[in-house]
């Protein structure tokens, strides 16, 4: 026969049957939360296999006096447990909710406090919300399966609780600060974790004891030590408590004898005011970094009989009465500044009043003498720094800063012919603006050459210092994928403002930004690029990049690598332009240099910075990298990083990552077919396998983490062998 469990609810008033009891494979029977009246238990005495009886929340009555809830405060009325001393199985009793249940449970059962061992398969043993009396018993040890014991409102009264060696886990429940009675609470050897703050809720009028040692308890100590004003003993070691120990502890005047634990380390102790008692422990004096006099007040201690502060910082006059009289019971060896003392210690002799008077009369004469030097050195350091700044000041509006140039091509051109060239740099002429200004295109008169001219807006914050840079960059650079400075020019305008601004060689197809993403027109083979065609550029950009990093001395970083700061020459070649935000390797090699980037901040475009520089992280080489990966990207998909379809979780990088291996063609710039002349399944698969490989150079070059990136010469090896096998014909 199976095991049989009964479950009642309903809302009538009936009694419990007589002929339960027959059931003699009952193991679970739940009445709770009816309306049961009359005598509970009396049927139930044989119900051998009962292991689970719950009956809260009815009316039970009889013996028991009936009040709406069950009800006993007397033997009794705590009768109806004895009829469940056959149960053996019995695992749960709950009689919680009965609000009248107050008095000893019966020593049938085993009554808390000794005999509840004999219920040897309890697990949960519930009295919550009963005004049960007494004390928990030890033997409730022996229950080897009991999992809970519910007992919450009944503890108002609870003076000691012992639960070390336990394998308590969890944090210290907030509920232990409401045990207004509490005396004694040991929880030592356990496995409890989180905040004490809990503890110290306690009545400041309760608590003597406690121990909380050993566990894994954390955080800082509370504020409000003193308001455990009785404690006599406390203690936390073996935690992972942090902070500082609050000054209100000095409150706690119960505390007892000073813990061994503090001749480590010890540098101040301040222990007055207090009740303690034992003693001194031997090693507290000895072996620390006390330091400073020794306080005078110890030879008044008449009751001191033995002090030992050897090896330590002290220093100064020991005093000559009381304790320090006794030699045999005094011990200040270790102490290397100490001096004076009896004449027994034999100490070097403290300085006579004579001494000190005339020590204290040069140190007086020395500090006139310090101060009046001083000052005069402070103000001729001043009056320097006003002439040095007065003639700097005098040779900027005298010479104009002229920085070195690359070529000597053509002289220095004043802002005349610049002006003049420009057609007063009209919008006609204007080419493109940058963040610090704006390029236009310039006729010299009469010499019919064409070059572009970078004028900087000085009224914008950081373009001086751009300049510089440029300039600074430029000078040191000779490569066929950079753009070539031709001079410069800083003077001052027809207004007599600061006038500053870089002549290039012309580029006549203007930036690779304009033939990604026109803005107007339909895509022709004349307004687009070929897949060919960007391959080149993309060989050039990277060739670029390399001699700045590898073959430049010193290394430059560009720092702001992207499509309109690449340009076109007449053969659709690359030219790698704006070094205004470069940074040269290392900066030490130029102060000038230095000084133009201290206030630059965040190097790169919107999109193309390297992730790692919006958190603080150096300017490295590898942010060129992630910006190349980008500008790959970008170059083949025809799709900028900072596109409208990019949002949430979705960059250009993903985007690209996303397509791979299957769907090249549907993330591919489609203006490039413009250009195909066949359409045959070789040609395709040509096509495709070399679109794999770019993407593939440029999702590696574009990797979150930098270590994680391709390197510039690899990635440049890379992209001549994409380049040169697909024009070859063999697509590998």
């Amino acid at each position: 026969m199976g095991r049989q469990g009964c479950l009642v609810r309903q809302d009538s008033t009936p009694t419990i049957p007589d002929s339960l009891d027959v059931l003699k494979d009952l193991w679970f029977l739940d009445l709770s939360f009816n309306k049961l009246a009359g005598v509970p238990f009396v049927s139930l005495s044989n119900l051998s296999s009962l292991e689970k009886l719950q009956v809260q929340s009815n009316m039970l009555s009889g013996s028991i006096p009936a009040h709406n809830m069950l009800d006993s405060n007397d033997e009794e009325g705590w009768e109806f447990i004895t009829s469940l001393s056959n149960c053996s199985q019995l695992q749960e009793l709950a009689i919680n909710g009965n609000y009248a249940f107050t008095g000893h449970l019966p020593s049938s059962i085993g009554s808390i406090p000794s005999s509840i061992s004999n219920l040897v398969g309890l697990e949960k043993l519930g009295f919550e919300d009963t005004f049960i009396s007494g004390v928990i018993p030890d033997s409730i040890s022996k229950l080897g399966n009991l999992a809970g014991i519910y007992l919450y409102n009944n503890l108002s009264k609870l003076a000691i609780l012992s639960a070390d060696h336990c394998n308590l886990e969890g944090p210290l429940p907030a509920s232990i600060g409401k045990l207004k009675s509490i005396l004694t609470l040991y929880l030592s050897m356990n496995r409890l974790n989180g905040s004490i703050s809990d503890i110290f809720k306690l009545p400041s009028f309760t608590l003597n004891y406690l121990d909380l040692s050993y566990n894994s308890l954390s955080g800082p100590l509370p504020s409000d030590f003193g308001s455990l004003a009785n404690l006599d003993l406390m203690v936390l070691s073996g935690n992972q408590l942090s902070g500082q120990i609050s000054e209100s502890i000095g409150k706690c005047v119960e505390l007892g004898s000073i813990p061994q634990s503090l001749n480590k380390g010890l540098i101040t102790l301040n222990l007055s005011m207090n009740e303690l008692s034992g003693t001194i422990p031997d090693a507290i004096g000895t072996h620390n970094k006390l330091s400073g006099p020794i306080p005078a007040f110890l030879q008044n201690l008449t009751s001191l009989s033995e002090l030992d502060l050897s090896f330590n910082n002290l220093q100064g006059e020991v005093p000559k009465e009381g304790i320090f009289r006794n030699l045999s019971n005094l011990s200040i060896t270790g102490n290397n500044e100490l001096r004076g003392g009896i004449p027994q210690l034999y100490l070097p002799p403290c300085k006579t009043d004579s001494v000190k008077k005339n020590r204290r009369r040069q140190m007086r004469y020395l500090t006139i003498a310090l101060v009046t030097t001083g000052a005069f050195l402070l103000l001729a350091i001043t009056i320097a720094v006003i002439y040095l700044i007065y003639k700097k000041h005098i040779r900027k509006q005298k010479t104009p800063f002229e920085p070195p140039i690359v070529e000597e091509q053509y002289e220095r051109v004043a802002y005349h012919a610049l002006e003049i060239g420009t057609n007063g740099f009209s919008e006609a002429n204007l080419l493109g603006k940058g963040s610090f200004g704006a390029v236009y295109k310039c006729a010299f008169q009469g010499e019919g050459n064409i070059v572009a001219v970078k004028v900087f807006n000085l009224e914008q914050s950081g373009s001086a210092k751009s300049f510089i840079a440029e300039c600074e960059a430029l000078r040191r650079v000779r490569h066929r994928c950079l753009i070539k400075i031709i001079t410069c020019s800083s003077s001052v305008n027809q207004q007599g403002q600061d006038f500053k601004a870089l002549v290039f060689e012309f580029m006549p197809n203007g930036s690779l930004n304009c033939w990604l993403h026109k803005r107007s027109d339909m895509p022709t083979i004349n307004n687009t690029l070929s897949l060919a065609q960007r391959l080149d550029i993309a060989v050039d950009i990277t060739d670029a990049l390399d001699y700045l990093h590898n073959h430049c001395q010193p290394t430059i970083i560009h720092c702001d690598l992207k499509p309109s700061n690449i340009l076109l020459a007449e053969d659709m070649s690359a030219r790698v332009g704006d070094f205004g935000i470069s940074k040269i390797l290392p900066e030490s090699a130029s102060r000038t240099l230095q000084n133009s980037n201290s206030t630059i901040g965040i190097r790169g475009s919107v999109g193309y910075v390297a992730p790692e520089y919006s958190e603080g992280s150096p300017i490295t080489t590898l942010g060129d990298v992630y910006s190349l990966g980008i500008l790959l990207l970008e170059m083949f998909t025809g799709r900028s990083p900072t596109d409208d379809m990019f949002t949430g979780s979705l960059d250009l990088h993903k985007y690209s990552e996303d397509a791979l291996p299957d769907k090249i063609w549907e993330i591919a710039d489609s203006t490039m077919w413009l250009h195909t002349d066949t359409y045959d399944d070789s040609t395709r698969n040509r096509i495709e396998n070399c679109l794999g490989h770019v993407i593939v150079l440029g999702i590696s070059c574009s990797r979150k983490q930098p270590r994680e990136r391709t390197p510039i010469q690899d990635a440049a090896t890379k992209m001549h062998a994409i380049r040169d096998s697909y024009k070859s014909g063999s697509g590998t």
